[in-house]
């Protein structure tokens, strides 16, 4: 099934400036400009954040739509897969934000804007353990890109969650996966999209 709509999620302190996410938007503007792209900027509650992704695909056809996420964005978009039974493509995705980003609480910068300040809220740490999932039930329907270099995620723990599934594991790499680009044509193929060459 070829997808026509795509959802992408950032990860913590990040936002769709991202070069994932940044790519991504070029390369469905340059070869799928009929394809629905919706990259939106999360807020920092992820159950607010989950509200916004819920609201605005509630429309789109679930066996045509498709999410890619990366790190924290992964493990929402575990969420978002299993509610929609859609496909997903992971990069380096957090398996256990709860534990991770409780010593975050308080306020945080963001990585592509320093100015703009956002506050974590301990009430946030609930709100992520709400949200976790149980074994995946499609497993066929994801996608991981597992970088074994990832320094802030440990990659064992990522690949014992999505093994499962199709997982590409990449020796050395780092957090922000800086080769992506080279990667785009598997993600695409994996979205049933012609993967075409992609030109930085």
């Amino acid at each position: 099934m070829v997808t026509t709509h795509l959802l992408y999620l950032h990860g913590f302190r990040s936002s769709p400036q991202s070069a994932k996410a940044r790519l991504m938007a070029q390369h469905m503007a340059a070869h799928h400009p009929d394809l629905v792209w919706y990259c939106p900027q999360l807020p920092p509650s992820p159950r607010e954040a989950m509200a916004l992704v819920a609201s605005a695909t509630a429309a789109w056809p679930s066996d045509r739509m498709a999410v890619i996420g990366s790190s924290l964005g992964g493990f929402y978009a575990t969420w978002v897969a299993e509610q929609r039974g859609c496909r997903a493509v992971l990069l380096n995705p957090a398996v256990n934000p709860a534990r991770d980003l409780e010593k975050y609480i308080g306020e945080q910068t963001q990585f592509h804007a320093p100015e703009e300040h956002f506050y974590f809220k301990a009430e946030y740490v609930q709100e992520l353990r709400d949200l976790a999932c149980g074994p995946l039930r499609q497993p066929t329907h994801y996608f991981s890109i597992l970088a074994k270099g990832d320094e802030v995620l440990d990659w064992r723990e990522m690949h014992a969650r999505y093994q499962s599934g199709k997982v590409l594991l990449l020796e050395g790499g780092d957090h922000a996966i800086s080769d992506f680009a080279q990667h785009v044509p598997a993600v695409m193929a994996h979205l049933g999209q012609s993967p075409h060459v992609f030109i930085v």
